[in-house]
């Protein structure tokens, strides 16, 4: 299985390796051209599909996921746009409490790392996503400015919450575009744990739903086929998108831990607005 791991892994390095090799072979070496980005704590590539789809090369960096070890990581200063990605936030979630009290060990606070890769390699900005309780990254030499974001304000079919912290030198500010109308009941975030289950649910003379999120909270924590397909669904990803050599319970933990597509796509939307003044200069 770490074969193929490795081997799905190597494919979705490609396209970003063939864009770096044309733009160095043909002459477009200009970083403001290129928009270079690097992935840091990439996971599966999520947010990264959503750069990509915003025109940004992007660069995975090392993962727990596939062998890596971010603290090794070393990198040459000026030759990235942009760092993105998402510490482990365990350390911070609402539920490392449940993940403790079973006996498990939350992952490490990770930020220090990310900070001093974008202190090291200076990119023109830097964006990181991680929980609401998460500390916000300082580095020298960088404004940040953070903003509070969920899934279902910008299309998504989840009420998952976000922080992204959006870092440049002269502190400029993301403007995410969000629905003027959205969903008054969206469906409960993907999880690392696990997906639901079908649940009976009580209907009041309101003919609203009677159950509650920590009833709800319950009945996930099943990591099946049909909780994979659910997961696909609920974080914007196309039916026939697989994680070949993984089990079924590693596919479902991997998509849960993922930014969404919908989120992520408004986040590089609004990253590319943002930069667009000093790449059109």
């Amino acid at each position: 299985p770490l074969a193929l791991h490795k081997l799905w892994w190597a494919a979705q390095h490609c396209r970003a390796l063939l864009t770096l090799y044309a733009a160095r072979r043909f002459g477009f070496h200009e970083r403001r051209t290129l928009n270079l980005v690097l992935s840091l704590f990439p996971g599966i590539g999520l947010l990264d599909m959503a750069f990509e789809e915003e025109g940004f090369c992007v660069v995975r960096g090392p993962d727990l996921l596939w062998g890596g070890d971010v603290r090794r990581f070393r990198g040459p200063a000026g030759r990235f746009d942009g760092i993105i990605g998402g510490p482990p936030c365990q350390a911070f979630s609402r539920l490392r409490f449940m993940v403790e009290q079973n006996g498990y060990q939350t992952a490490p606070n990770l930020i220090p790392e990310y900070e001093r890769i974008v202190a090291e390699l200076q990119p023109a900005w830097f964006l990181m996503e991680n929980v609401e309780a998460a500390p916000q990254p300082i580095v020298d030499g960088y404004q940040v400015h953070a903003e509070l974001l969920r899934d279902v304000w910008v299309g998504g079919e989840t009420s998952r919450l976000r922080r992204f912290s959006f870092g440049t030198r002269d502190g400029r500010r993301l403007q995410v575009e969000t629905l003027a109308l959205h969903c008054p009941n969206p469906e409960h975030a993907a999880m690392a744990s696990g997906g639901g289950r079908p649940v009976p649910v009580a209907l009041g003379g309101s003919g609203k739903l009677k159950r509650s999120a920590k009833s709800a909270l319950k009945n996930y924590g099943y990591k099946t086929a049909d909780a994979f397909e659910n997961h696909k669904r609920l974080q914007g990803i196309g039916a026939d998108f697989d994680l070949p050599g993984f089990t079924v319970s590693a596919k479902v933990k991997a998509l849960g831990n993922g930014v969404p597509l919908p989120m992520g796509r408004a986040v590089a939307r609004a990253v590319r607005l943002a930069m667009h003044e000093e790449a059109a200069a």
